[in-house]
């Protein structure tokens, strides 16, 4: 059997660092360190991550085995290397602005975890998609399981399929850089005038109003084979050579590009619905392929792409895949998870840990000193018994008003699923365009999900499967779609958490049941607590951004809050 050990996961130096902990083959702690911050998509060493995982975890970093790191630096360096090299000289300025980065901290991780936190042990370096596998496959309970990952880049592989038995994971292949559907969808979120990280799921919005009439001139810029690999075509893209990924060639084809802040027309709806059809058809290929490869009918799947609900929720609805399991960090904070489990497991022999019963692996923070904070700011607030905060909070929203909502511990990827969230009432026909102009400040086209008690899921959807960290659509069931029209997207579908009796987070559960009493309606409009910054993570956050916005009142631990005195 093997010794107790603590081990610490870290991604870092790309976007989305994070840190996780695993103690004695448990799941303990995990958190991103865009929280800590207040940087979106952070991609600085996780210091303030790793100080809170550690506190979080009762250790301190004398008492970690080791550090396991979510890709092997050296091997991704020669991948960038070539990549500049076959662009050059054009990629000299990206090569020249690249390069001190990878000499000051990439390279030299166990120098920067000896400095900043004083840890002179055993370093591991996890290769990115193995650590994706690792994260999804360990953390679903699984014990045979069809693994599949797709994203960006890692160092070479773009995504991977294998399986896994018994704790035993085996990558059977590989789609290499540059041939990358994460990377493509990332190419076209560029070409229609959005950032990488943050346009992505707009462009999945924004497809549900167009039609796919792009995808034929989209299928010219690549190979695409019947196993859901792909070759780009290089002629259509600049990768290093340049400040956008997409050549003039690109443009002939599919028109001007959109700069950021023109108005949208309906050539750009369908450029996106186009890319969305061509994703599904690959991820789909994938799926088939890799059911057919292995024979197993439960899939573990992870990488960036998988936030991409909609195909998601067809790879249920149309492969043989009976089960689905998606981390709810399905990128790359994940994969700090995912390389901690892959040492615990594979290096030091430990036994198989519990399945992920929950997202709320964040700090959480005690009502003293939510208490402490309140009385500081001067906030007028009431501290009630458990009952009366959700009945009361239940009332505000049916009554039209906006509820910020901080209960328990931080979730650990980019939903917000009942611990930090904005909650708001799906029945009133003006909420969306309320919480977009009002609060949200963005895009009008944008949705929101919802979250939903489990076992009324299936009388208001179609969906025949749980959907706890709102990573699957539903089509709303035609006689439910008048009640509840602020849910509802262009397509009829909803973006759907579903909330079963676990508990956690705490009195969420609770708020929906006094909501479903007052209302007849099982569910609530649930966004992100945040506006245009990281998702709030202590009580200071929630004070600073609640009384900055345009929301009504905000529920704290035991306390509810108003704006007004």
């Amino acid at each position: 059997m093997a010794q107790p050990s603590t081990i610490l996961g870290i991604s870092c130096y790309y976007h989305d660092s994070a840190a996780a902990v695993v103690r004695d083959g448990r799941i303990v702690a995990a958190a991103q360190e865009e929280r800590f911050d207040r940087e979106k998509y952070s991609a600085a060493f996780p210091e303030r991550a790793i100080n809170d995982c550690l506190q979080r975890a009762g250790v301190s970093v004398l008492d970690v085995d080791c550090v396991a790191f979510y890709e092997k630096p050296y091997l991704k360096l020669g991948r960038v290397m070539v990549g500049h090299l076959v662009s050059w000289p054009r990629s000299f300025p990206n090569f020249a602005a690249m390069m001190p980065s990878w000499l000051e901290d990439r390279l030299s991780l166990p120098v920067t975890l000896r400095d900043r936190l004083g840890f002179d042990g055993p370093v591991y370096f996890v290769k990115h998609h193995l650590s994706h596998a690792a994260a999804s496959y360990y953390a679903s309970g699984f014990d045979q399981a069809a693994l599949l990952t797709v994203d960006g880049i890692g160092e070479w592989a773009s995504a991977s399929w294998g399986q896994a038995l018994g704790g035993d994971i085996t990558i059977e292949r590989e789609l290499r850089y540059p041939n990358s559907l994460g990377l493509l969808y990332s190419i076209l979120c560029t070409y229609l005038g959005f950032q990488v990280f943050t346009g992505e799921g707009k462009v999945m919005a924004l497809a549900a109003f167009g039609e796919p009439r792009f995808v034929d001139r989209l299928e010219r810029c690549l190979e695409l084979r019947p196993d859901g690999s792909f070759r780009l075509d290089p002629g259509y893209f600049t990768l290093n050579a340049g400040t956008r990924m997409f050549s003039r060639r690109f443009e002939a084809l599919m028109g001007p590009a959109r700069r950021e802040g023109e108005p949208l027309e309906q050539r750009h709806f369908d450029v996106a619905a186009s890319l969305q059809a061509l994703c599904e058809r690959i991820l789909l290929a994938m799926a088939r392929h890799v059911h057919q490869r292995t024979g197993l009918t439960r899939l573990c799947a992870a990488g960036g792409v998988f936030l991409n609900v909609v195909a998601n929720s067809r790879i249920l609805a149309e492969t043989p895949f009976e089960e689905l399991y998606i981390l709810p960090a399905a990128g790359d904070a994940g994969a700090a998870l995912g390389a901690a489990l892959w040492a615990h497991h594979a290096l030091l022999g430990g036994e198989r840990c519990e399945p992920l019963a929950h997202a709320y692996l964040g700090p959480r923070y005690d009502r003293e000193r939510v208490r402490r904070v309140l009385l500081r700011e001067g906030a007028s607030f009431r501290e009630l018994e458990e009952g009366e905060l959700c009945r009361r909070a239940a009332g505000h929203i049916a009554d039209g008003r906006i509820v910020a909502w901080f209960q328990g511990g931080m979730e650990y990827g980019p939903r917000a699923l009942g611990a930090r969230s904005m909650l708001a009432d799906p029945r009133n026909p003006d909420m969306k365009r309320i919480l977009n102009d009002r609060v949200k400040h963005r895009e009008p086209f944008r949705p929101y999900g919802v979250s939903v008690l489990a076992e009324q899921a299936p009388e208001w959807f179609e969906l025949d499967h749980p959907s706890p960290f709102m990573l699957l659509v539903g089509r709303i069931r035609d006689d439910k779609r008048a009640r509840i029209p602020s849910a509802i997207h262009v397509d009829d579908t909803c973006r759907i958490q579903t909330v079963d009796r676990s508990g956690e987070p705490p009195r969420y559960r609770a708020l929906l049941e006094a909501f479903y009493d007052l209302t007849g309606v099982p569910m609530v409009i649930n966004t992100s607590f945040n506006v245009q910054e990281p998702i709030v993570c202590s009580p200071d956050d929630a004070w600073a951004t609640f009384a900055r916005s345009d929301m009504d009142h905000l529920v704290i631990e035991g306390f509810l809050v108003d704006k007004a005195p």
